[in-house]
């Protein structure tokens, strides 16, 4: 009879599992290598199957390894948190805050003089308190203008006052009066200053006038975005904004009309006279200021003990703007109707009667 094949060996069933029967297959296997030289010929099934676990070692040292980490951190991103449905007080104090859009941007230009530091420490105290208080739903920024520095003493106190505060802009194309062009200069410079970061208003104000900062905010939100004049209207006995303008004490101009006053003939030719007037008759030949809104009696006159006219009136808890706080005791007596002081707190540093 033929010789069994080596096939045939391996796939003999191993005796009844006696320990004979293994050392005589074991013996049948090396005589069937020594006949074919070495290990017998595999099938193509069977050198595939002793091939892939060595493909997949070779993958995953040259391919999942050195992804380790990142592997890690999607299977950590796309896995459920472990406290799912839980929100505990610790992982809520955890949590990044929520940053709020402002609804809109303002910028408050305050038309004064270099020499008026004592002013502008004020009015940076009035209007630093309350954008300190986070509660605003705009974005409002207060600088102080004037024209070019013409004495000694301005040329090191104002950059002082740059370096400490950063809200301080000097213009160059006017002198220091109010009705000679300062407004046209200051709008038209705005508008360039600005070009790549536009304000969505644009007010004039006064170095007179406490404007409470949320109040003017909630009254400028409901406003529109473009073509939009604001303030108080003159002549003081009219509420119609669109009779003659507003008063200079504070108005606020859209961006669209800043930027048109900045590149309009009308505007240039008619810079000198009362500013507050050549800013109406700017928008009245010009075709603009189309939407127009009058804030009185909510921005108005500080009352003297005789009035003068209608624009005068007593604080309210509604007014947004009080003007003509032309000394000290007017300030100190408006601050202190508003509450401004609201926030001391008791110290053993100072003592209030």
């Amino acid at each position: 009879m033929p010789s069994s094949s080596p096939s045939r060996n391996l796939h003999k069933p191993m005796g009844n599992g006696k320990l004979g029967d293994h050392h005589q297959q074991l013996s049948n296997l090396h005589a069937a290598m020594k006949r074919h030289g070495g290990f017998p010929r595999l099938s193509a099934s069977s050198t595939a199957l002793v091939l892939l676990p060595l493909v997949l070692l070779v993958f995953t040292f040259f391919f999942v390894y050195p992804r380790e980490f990142e592997l890690q951190a999607m299977m950590s991103a796309c896995a459920p948190p472990a406290t799912a449905g839980v929100a505990s007080s610790s992982s809520r104090l955890a949590e990044p805050a929520v940053v709020r859009k402002p609804d809109f941007r303002l910028l408050i230009g305050v038309l004064t003089r270099a020499d008026l530091y004592e002013r502008r420490h004020l009015l940076r105290m009035v209007y630093g308190l309350q954008l300190a208080s986070g509660d605003l739903a705009a974005h409002v920024d207060v600088r102080f203008v004037f024209c070019r520095l013409y004495k000694d003493d301005q040329r090191v106190l104002v950059p002082l006052e740059i370096l400490a505060h950063g809200d301080v802009i000097v213009l160059d194309g006017c002198e220091e009066n109010l009705n000679g062009g300062k407004t046209y200069t200051f709008l038209s410079a705005v508008a360039e200053l600005y070009a790549d970061d536009p304000y969505d208003y644009v007010m004039k104000a006064d170095d007179d006038i406490l404007f409470r900062l949320p109040q003017l905010v909630e009254s400028l939100g409901a406003m529109p975005r473009e073509d939009m004049y604001y303030g108080a209207t003159i002549p003081c006995s009219s509420m119609d904004p669109f009779r003659e303008y507003m008063a200079g004490m504070g108005y606020a101009l859209s961006w669209d009309l800043v930027e048109w006053i900045a590149t309009s003939d009308v505007a240039r030719n008619h810079s000198v006279g009362t500013e507050d007037m050549l800013t109406g008759k700017w928008l009245r030949i010009g075709g603009k200021g189309k939407n127009r809104f009058n804030a009185k009696p909510a921005i108005h006159d500080y009352r003297n003990p005789v009035p003068v006219d209608q624009c005068e009136h007593e604080f309210m808890p509604s007014t947004i703007g009080v003007h003509r706080l032309k000394s000290n005791p007017r300030w100190a007596e408006a601050l202190k109707y508003f509450n401004f002081t609201a926030g001391l707190k008791s110290s053993k540093f100072y003592k209030f009667d």
